[in-house]
C-alpha cells in the first residue's frame, strides 16, 4: 500500500515562522548588547551564586549533618544550583518592568513586529544567561570539590531539568513583569527567599518538623533539586514520602504545569497592556 505524501505547510506559516524567529534573533541581539554595555549587572549576578557556594560551603557546612553521612558541600551544589536557577525569575521581572516604564515595550507593541517574538528573544536572553550562570557555579562546585557519580547522561539531564525549571519561571517572571510598577520590582526577592530556603536546597526535609516538612516536600523548587541530586549521585537526597521517591516525575511536571498556567497569562497580558 503506497504511503500518503505528508501535506505541504502552507508558505504562509513558512513565511510567518521565518518572520517570529528573525525577529526574536533581532531582540536576543538588543538584550546581550545591553550585558555588555553594562557589565556590572552581569558581574555581579554572576558573582551572586559564587559568593554563595563559598560562604554556605566553607562557612555554614561546617556545622551541617547529611541525612545518611556524606560531605556537605556534595548535598548542597544541586540546592544551590536550583536556587540559581529561581532567583533568575526575579532578573526576568526587572528587566521586564524596566522596559515597560521606559516606554520600550509600547515601542515594540506599535513596530510592525512579532509579538511572539517579543517574547521569544526575551526568553532566549534569559536562557542564554542562566546557562552562563549554570557553567560558572557548576566550575566553582568543581573547584570545592564537587562531582557527579553517574556518568555524563545523567549530568547532562540534571542540568537540563535546571533549565526547564527556569524556562518556566522565565513565564512567570514576563506576567509579573507587566503586572507590577517598576518601584515593586526590588522587593520580588522577598517571597522567593523564604520559597528556596523551605526546600531540600539547604538542608533535608526530615530534619524539618513535620509541619514543615510537608511544605517542603512539595515545593516545586524540591522537586527539581531532588531529581538533580540524585541524578549527580550526591548524598542526602533520598527519603520515604511520595514526593522524594518521585521527584523525577515532579521535576518534569511542575514546571510544566507552571507553563501551561503562565505563559497563557503572559500572552493575555501583553495583549491586554495599556488597555
Amino acid at each position: 500500500m503506497t504511503a500518503l505524501p505528508a501535506p505541504a505547510i502552507p508558505k504562509s506559516r513558512i513565511a510567518s515562522l521565518r518572520w517570529i524567529v528573525a525577529d526574536a534573533g533581532v531582540l536576543l541581539r538588543r538584550n546581550l548588547v545591553h550585558w555588555t554595555r553594562k557589565p556590572f549587572v552581569l558581574v555581579y549576578s554572576l558573582f551572586w551564586p559564587i559568593m554563595v557556594v563559598l560562604i554556605f560551603g566553607f562557612i555554614f557546612g561546617s556545622a551541617m549533618k547529611v541525612p545518611g553521612g556524606g560531605d556537605y558541600r556534595q548535598f548542597l551544589m544541586p540546592g544551590l544550583f536550583g536556587q540559581t536557577m529561581l532567583f533568575g525569575a526575579v532578573t526576568t521581572l526587572t528587566i521586564v518592568t524596566n522596559d515597560v516604564a521606559r516606554g520600550v515595550t509600547d515601542r515594540f507593541r506599535s513596530m510592525p513586529m512579532s509579538s511572539a517574538a517579543v517574547v521569544l528573544g526575551r526568553n532566549f536572553a534569559d536562557m542564554f544567561h542562566s546557562a552562563v550562570e549554570l557553567f560558572l557555579l557548576v566550575l566553582c562546585g568543581l573547584a570545592i570539590g564537587w562531582r557527579w557519580h553517574h556518568g555524563p547522561a545523567q549530568a547532562l539531564a540534571a542540568f537540563g531539568l535546571l533549565l526547564l525549571l527556569r524556562f518556566s519561571l522565565i513565564w512567570v517572571g514576563i506576567y509579573m513583569g507587566l503586572l507590577v510598577p517598576q518601584e515593586a520590582a526590588g522587593a520580588a526577592f522577598i517571597p522567593l527567599y523564604p520559597i528556596s530556603l523551605l526546600a531540600n536546597t539547604f538542608v533535608s526535609p526530615s530534619q524539618m518538623p513535620v509541619w514543615l516538612r510537608v511544605i517542603a516536600e512539595w515545593n516545586p523548587l524540591s522537586a527539581t533539586v531532588g531529581a538533580c541530586g540524585r541524578l549527580f549521585g550526591n548524598p542526602g537526597r533520598a527519603g520515604g514520602s511520595w514526593p522524594a521517591h518521585h521527584s523525577l516525575l515532579l521535576a518534569i511536571a511542575w514546571p510544566l504545569l507552571i507553563i501551561v498556567v503562565f505563559m497563557p497569562l503572559s500572552v493575555r497580558r501583553w495583549r491586554n497592556l495599556g488597555g
